[in-house]
């Protein structure tokens, strides 16, 4: 009796086994061209995976494993972004150190994601907590603040009162704290500030020498909201405007407010000699321009229903010669600094002293990494300092300049900070003597392919694309751009298409797929179930197909004979394995993974039909499918009696010649005259072809009910028919 395909032994005992052969470890240097590809390194919550998570790693791990086939020395790594809020809370609420906590959920994630057959290089795992990792971190902070680029600024922050945090604006959705929903307050408050402003114009301008989708390249774009305009005073109070031409049709002025109202204040138009009143309303955006327009209602919607509403007056038709004479032209950003500090404790310390003599000292390189303190109480405090303020034996220390009594800087980086620069950590993870040798740089750098979440695509983005600009200035990397081709996968949604929560109850763990259906299955699912590029529900009862699609495969053994390879003459045969080599490659690179999974069940249920497969045939059919489903393509490919890897194979090229269309067009000639035609395939017989023809009305119609003397079929040209 033929053995049953039983993915439970055969995943594990492939995953061992490629754990000891290394075939997924990436080599320094290599006479193979190198291909870097790079998933967004993921946060280790407490609730370990669910069946989203894995779909962006799946997806280039397909990639990943085509190009290796392809020749390429290919870097697909992996590691954790493990700073931030979520543990803090966590450790707040259990009294648990958040190291145990990051080690407990990373051991759970690396489990997780091992048993799906990733080919992650899990040789060059990196942990953001890490202080062999965030000595780095800190080291490129002090380069930051070594060239201005980082500097501490009064301002007013978003303050979450009930998580007792300062909020980036990205955390604030809707005038609330983005985790507890708590409407946030400003508070003023002494911050860390990167200069990311200085390199607005080069984070725009070179969004054009990189491929990346058109709605990422926008977003970028809008966030930075580059305008070119004029400043025009009204009196006290200078406003921005991007058409000075209009100024003889404003009417009013509004400053940024949290309401709508009259300030009871008048200032004079410059234009019309006019005094005009000044609103508030929380339609004009204190971060834009000067946090004041002139509101012209004939030219502006939102100015003309404000207009209406508190019957302002509206100047229809003016004439705009002269207005340069009231027009300063500059240019303004929506971007702003990046506020770089928060009174947490779960983050990397900033490594600064302060000292009453000398002021802002770093800490000399030779003193990093600054450790991060261990602590049993890590709530935050009423007044706005980090928890790392109250440990006096930590925050008291000596000035490295001068030797006398300094406070340490009890403030941590944002979780953003790890994340900005973790891609070029990997080209050099162990290297203690710099962030990354520029040799390992030159080689990998920059990023082949980055997948991600659209979630990202503005923030992080930016952000690392800054950290390597400034880093490219200072002549520590090679490339200007770190990334030359990012994309984004959709969300997998939970069934009825709620977003997947555990408050929801919704969530899937992909530990209960793979012990039910396997993980070929779920890898296959989740690039079968649709676009890549768009959310989609999950449906359990959907993993049914891939799974018996999978045994079909398996059952393609019993098939095989050891013929003779595919002949010319077999020309069905070789234009159809021609034909899905072609599309399947050309689907893996555009990520239309699920039309080339579909593509793979044709060409299996075609050689399911065949008496027998040529073993040609059917290993063509496996390295196809071998970076979907890694693990049944393996022990089959050892079935066959190969002792090298299948993963370490050449990727089939097709052969454009064979690749003619399996149907041709045949001419129907009646007594010599053309009446009709005929699509055939090239593998029918002339006895299907002539009695397709006689049954077609067309020709009956011509043969008025007679026999014919001859039916004669021309390969590839003609049928004659003779009455």
């Amino acid at each position: 009796m033929a053995k049953e395909y039983n993915p439970k032994e055969i995943e594990g005992k492939w995953q061992k086994e490629w754990e000891k052969s290394l075939i997924y470890r990436a080599l320094d240097s290599s006479k193979k061209p190198k291909y870097y590809a790079l998933i967004e390194f993921p946060y280790p919550s407490g609730d370990g995976l669910h069946v989203g998570h894995p779909r962006p790693y799946i997806g280039i791990d397909i990639i990943a494993r085509k190009k290796r086939m392809e020749g390429f020395n290919v870097l697909y790594p992996i590691g954790w972004d493990a700073f931030g809020l979520p543990t803090e809370n966590y450790a707040i609420k259990t009294g648990k150190d958040p190291r145990i906590v990051t080690k407990e959920n990373s051991d759970t994630f690396r489990r997780q994601i091992q048993s799906l057959g990733i080919s992650f290089d899990w040789s060059r795992e990196i942990n953001t907590t890490d202080p062999k990792y965030y000595k780095w971190t800190q080291w490129l902070f002090l380069k930051f603040l070594e060239k201005g680029l980082a500097y501490k600024a009064k301002m007013a922050i978003n303050w979450c009162p009930k998580d007792k945090i300062g909020l980036a604006n990205e955390e604030v959705v809707d005038g609330a704290c983005e985790r507890c929903g708590t409407p946030v307050e400003q508070k003023e408050k002494e911050q860390w500030m990167l200069a990311i402003t200085k390199y607005a114009d080069r984070l725009l301008d070179d969004l054009d020498t990189v491929d990346y989708p058109e709605r990422v390249k926008t977003q970028q774009r809008n966030w930075i909201g580059k305008s070119e305009g004029a400043l025009i005073k009204f009196d006290d109070i200078e406003i921005f405007t991007t058409r000075p031409d209009t100024i003889f049709g404003a009417t009013f002025i509004v400053i940024s407010g949290k309401e709508d109202r009259f300030t009871g204040r008048y200032v004079t138009n410059p234009a019309t000699k006019e005094k005009i009143p000044v609103w508030e309303a929380e339609y004009v955006m204190s971060d834009y321009g000067t946090g004041a327009i002139m509101a012209v209602p004939a030219h502006d919607e939102r100015d003309m229903e404000f207009a209406k509403k508190f019957s302002l007056p509206i100047v229809e038709n003016y004439t705009p010669a002269g207005f340069e004479d009231y027009g300063k032209k500059v240019i303004k950003y929506k971007l702003r600094d990046w506020v770089f500090s928060r009174q947490r404790y779960w983050g990397e310390p900033i490594p600064i002293v302060h000292c009453d003599k000398c002021g802002v000292v770093p800490v000399p390189e030779k003193d990093l990494p600054v450790l991060l303190p261990e602590v049993k109480n890590y709530q935050p405090t009423d007044t706005g300092e980090s928890p790392l303020a109250a440990i006096e034996e930590w925050a008291n220390t000596t000035c490295p300049k001068c030797g006398g009594k300094a406070k340490r800087e009890t403030d941590t980086m944002p979780n953003w900070a790890g994340s900005s620069w973790y891609f070029l950590r990997y080209c050099d993870h162990e290297n203690d003597k710099e962030f990354a040798s520029m040799d390992n740089l030159k080689y990998w750098m920059p990023v082949d392919w980055y997948n991600g979440g659209m979630e990202h695509t503005v923030l992080h983005l930016l952000y690392s694309r800054f950290w390597n600009k400034f880093l490219y200035d200072l002549k520590l990397v090679p490339t200007s751009e770190p990334y030359k081709k990012r994309t984004s996968h959709g969300l997998i949604l939970a069934e009825g298409g709620e977003k997947m929560s555990k408050s929801k109850g919704n969530v899937v763990n992909p530990d209960a797929i793979v012990e039910r259906f396997g993980a070929d299955t779920l890898r296959l699912y989740e690039m079968f179930m649709g676009p890549f590029e768009q959310a989609i529900a999950w449906n359990e009862e959907s993993l049914v197909g891939p799974r018996r699609f999978l045994e079909r495969v398996w059952k393609l053994k019993d098939k095989i004979y050891q013929g003779k390879a595919l002949e010319d003459t077999d020309y069905q045969g070789l234009a159809l394995v021609h034909q899905t080599i072609k599309k399947v490659s050309l689907d893996i690179e555009s990520m239309g993974f699920n039309t080339a999974v579909s593509t793979l069940m044709i060409f299996t249920n075609t050689l399911d039909k065949q008496e027998k497969v040529s073993q040609k045939e059917f290993e063509t059919l496996l390295i196809l499918l071998a970076p979907f489903a890694p693990h049944i393509t393996e022990e089959l490919w050892e079935i066959l009696g190969h002792k090298d890897s299948i993963h370490l194979q050449k990727w089939p090229v097709y052969d454009p010649q064979k690749i003619e269309k399996d149907e041709i067009t045949l001419a129907i000639q009646i007594d010599g005259k053309v009446r009709a035609s005929l699509t055939v395939s090239r593998g029918q017989s002339e006895d299907e072809i002539k009695t397709a023809v006689l049954a077609m009305s067309e020709v009956k119609k011509w043969l008025g009910g007679k026999e014919p003397k001859r039916v004669i079929v021309v390969p590839r040209k003609i049928i004659s028919i003779v009455t």
